[in-house]
């Protein structure tokens, strides 16, 4: 169309911008804008603000189900020419500038070291030595570039802008803000991008920006002549700006595509409170100062950072029925403003005294996130880049409802509540697995409540809650309900309640994997949850906590750590053995508790209804639907993975002689007879034999080798099967585990890489 037409269907207008003003002449009105299909190119971020005269409702659609794609970046005509190599090289506009590259729809690969690996764990592949002075003299000019590396605690990861480089080839740097926990990087978990010099694998490309040379070494089959050239250029698509004092109302973005944003890495600085994250207020969709608005059915996808960023007052918006893929950092954020908070405090190690601190309840005004529901949507791969991202981010908010939503594929959390300002959040129906599979010590699952009382300082904070139980409360005011959710974490937990977190009810849920943890807090009642292959984690516990754990099914004994007191009430629950029962009731735990099969109606099928004569319900375990979890759009249904149904490790089978097990991708089954004793040259009968390492497994990356013989672990002796699946299911979340095997009958020590 052209912007000189009248915008009806037969005179369309050209650019979304013009459609959006025009609809302003449409003053209280419910007005309608259609998009034709085809991919609008945003020259830049489209921005709708509150004004007096605007309709009383907007829908931004697409017409008949046309494909419509609102890009943030540019399309480009080029003329290739062969450089060397098999990397041909093409002029640029002086204008662009961009650090994402396209070629017939598909992202290509920044010049890197080491070379994109698919297969790799974190950041797709590292190197521990991408920023040896050795290599960087091979550089010419590095400025530009970029280091990206795990934080040394892998709690999330830190970004580098390359500035120069000293006499002695180390290299200067910039950045390192996007953790609210400083640390060193990792040294092992490091690559280097956006060097010229690493151009050398078909995908890769880098731009000369002084000179506006773009050189590319395409991949077999890739006609230059013939490509769709597509870069990035904005990092916002479309902002929707207004007050709590003047909302921004009643605006529905519905079955639209977005692609193409910029990365955000090093915009992603501000500290979130004493989180470990650090945020950049932005992404494909920005809503600040909203109330009822909607995104409906819209996919996201190819992006550098944030899909839909909630800054500030936003009241009663909604996201469904959405598709976020493949992006570089998350699905969907809920960030409040820290004025909005009471003596707030933004890093992890400070505190504030007693007498400084306001002790009014709630919030200073109601400039955060509140009423917003994520309902029916499908979240995975996300944080291709920036390794602190999640699927849905809630900070400084209130009643947040997260349905209904099927999220995996994410570096670090599935779901995280960031503090505990200032609840109310309901989790319910979720399905969220593949959790933390580049990081450590976190959960599919994940929270913090390092709220104005919390301090580093765990002498102090047990003396200040002691005197003044009511600051307990002042920000953590609703309650969070945790409910009929189904988590699986294979590198960590299923469930983390981390660093103070407070007031939550957590009850209906399947864990899969690793278990709940509840660490210092108070006021946390979980209650008909089951646990499947774990336990429960309680952790350095607060005197009058006030935790309640009771008619939970667990399949290994509670695996506490430094727990004095024991909450309010642990009872009623089902374990899996006589010995797993009598050491909770050596804590002081557990007087009406039993042990017990739990009889699961067809576990296989990941069904984990209990049978009528199961002793789970007489200890007032009650069943609950288990095919409520996830997306229920059939669209979203039919693409959607499903969380892996483990194979049950029960206790006879563990310990059984001849019993092969799965483990790590390999086979094991504990030392048998005199016989096995004198083969293997052991000095008794104990420790798990390595029937198979298997090929590609975490054995045999770790150099297990068929026929090692496992006999410590953890620095814990291993005196079976079961002995070794407690110690590794409790130490997990590290992800890697000290060894000792007896290999050729004398003793080896090896690092088990756990993820």
């Amino acid at each position: 169309g052209s912007d000189e037409n009248t915008g009806r269907l037969d005179s369309p207008f050209k650019t979304i911008e013009k459609a959006l003003a025009f609809s302003n002449q449409y003053a209280g009105k419910t007005v309608t804008i259609q998009l034709r299909g085809g991919t609008y190119y945003l020259d830049k971020t489209i921005v709708l603000e509150q004004a007096d005269k605007r309709p009383s409702a907007l829908l931004v659609t697409a017409y008949k189900n046309e494909k419509v794609i609102i890009s943030a970046g540019r399309r480009l005509s080029l003329q290739w020419k062969p450089f060397r190599d098999g990397i041909f090289q093409a002029s640029l506009p002086g204008d662009a500038a961009f650090e994402r590259l396209y070629v017939n729809g598909r992202l290509q690969v920044l010049a890197r070291y080491p070379n994109y690996d698919s297969t790799a764990r974190v950041f797709h592949g590292t190197a521990a030595d991408a920023i040896a002075p050795e290599r960087v003299r091979r550089w010419k000019n590095p400025v530009g570039g970029y280091v990206h590396a795990l934080h040394a605690g892998e709690w999330g990861g830190f970004h580098y802008r390359i500035t120069g480089v000293d006499g002695d080839g180390n290299l200067q740097l910039e950045g390192g803000w996007q953790n609210n926990r400083p640390a060193a990087m990792h040294e092992q978990f490091r690559f280097v991008e956006n060097i010229f010099e690493e151009l050398d694998a078909p995908g890769e490309w880098w731009v000369d920006k002084p000179n506006h040379i773009l050189y590319y070494y395409p991949a077999r089959g890739v006609s230059l002549s013939r490509a769709s050239i597509e870069v990035s250029h904005l990092k916002n698509s479309m902002e929707f700006r207004g007050t709590a004092e003047k909302p921004l109302t009643n605006i529905e973005l519905k079955d639209l595509s977005f692609a193409h944003n910029e990365r955000s890495f090093m915009d992603t600085k501000e500290p979130l409170l004493r989180s470990d994250w650090t945020i950049y207020r932005g992404g494909a969709l920005l809503f600040r100062g909203t109330e009822r608005c909607k995104v409906t059915n819209c996919h996201f996808t190819a992006l550098g950072g944030n899909a839909i960023m909630f800054s500030d007052y936003n009241k009663q918006d909604t996201v469904q029925g959405c598709l976020v893929e493949y992006i570089g950092a998350n699905a969907v954020c809920f960030v409040g403003d820290p004025q909005a908070v009471r003596s707030p405090l933004f890093r992890y190690e400070k505190s504030m005294p007693y007498e400084q601190l306001d002790k009014r309840p709630g919030p200073v005004n109601n400039n955060y996130p509140q009423e917003c529901v994520v309902t029916d949507n499908l979240f995975h791969n996300l944080g291709e880049i920036e390794k602190q991202a999640t699927g849905v981010e809630i900070e400084m908010s209130s009643s947040i409802s997260v349905l209904h939503n099927s999220i995996y594929n994410t570096p670090r959390a599935g779901i995280n509540i960031g503090d505990g300002c200032w609840g109310g959040h309901v989790l319910a129906y979720n399905d969220v697995f593949n959790t933390v599979l580049e990081t450590g010590d976190h959960g599919a699952f994940n929270s913090w409540g390092r709220d104005r009382y919390w301090s580093a300082d765990r002498k102090y904070m047990d003396s200040l809650v002691a005197v003044f139980p009511g600051l307990i409360l002042l920000d953590a005011q609703k309650q969070n309900i945790i409910h009929d959710n189904r988590f699986r974490c294979d590198h960590g937990w299923d469930i983390d309640l981390d660093d103070g977190s407070t007031n939550y009810r957590i009850y209906n849920n399947v864990c899969l994997n690793g278990g709940l943890k509840l660490r210092e807090g108070f006021y946390r009642i979980v209650e008909n949850n089951i646990l499947i292959n774990n336990s429960f984690h309680p952790h350095v516990w607060f005197k009058n906590s006030g935790d309640v754990f009771e008619r939970n099914i667990v399949m290994k004994k509670y695996f506490p750590i430094q727990i004095t007191y024991w909450g309010g009430k642990i009872d009623y629950n089902l374990f899996p053995d006589p010995s797993a029962l009598e050491s909770a009731r050596e804590n002081g735990t557990d007087p009406h508790s039993a042990a017990g099969a739990p009889l699961f109606t067809d576990p296989g099928a990941g069904n984990y209804a209990v049978a009528k004569n199961s002793p789970a319900l007489a200890l007032g375990f009650r069943n609950f639907p288990m095919d409520e979890f996830g997306v229920k759009s059939p669209g979203l249904r039919k693409i959607a993975l499903q969380a892996p149904i483990p194979a049950l490790i029960g206790h006879d089978g563990r310990a059984g002689k001849s019993e092969l097990i799965s483990f790590l991708g390999g086979k094991i089954k504990r030392v048998e007879g005199l016989g096995e004793r004198s083969a293997f040259g052991l000095p008794d009968e104990t420790g798990v034999i390595v029937v198979a390492a298997g090929s590609n497994s975490l054995l045999a990356a770790s150099g297990i080798h068929e026929k090692d013989v496992i006999v410590r672990a953890d620095k814990q002796p291993v005196k079976d099967v079961t002995a070794l699946l407690d110690i590794y299911q409790s130490a997990n979340w590290k992800g890697q585990m000290e060894l000792e095997v007896f290999r050729n009958q004398q003793p080896v020590s090896i690092l088990l890489r756990l993820k």
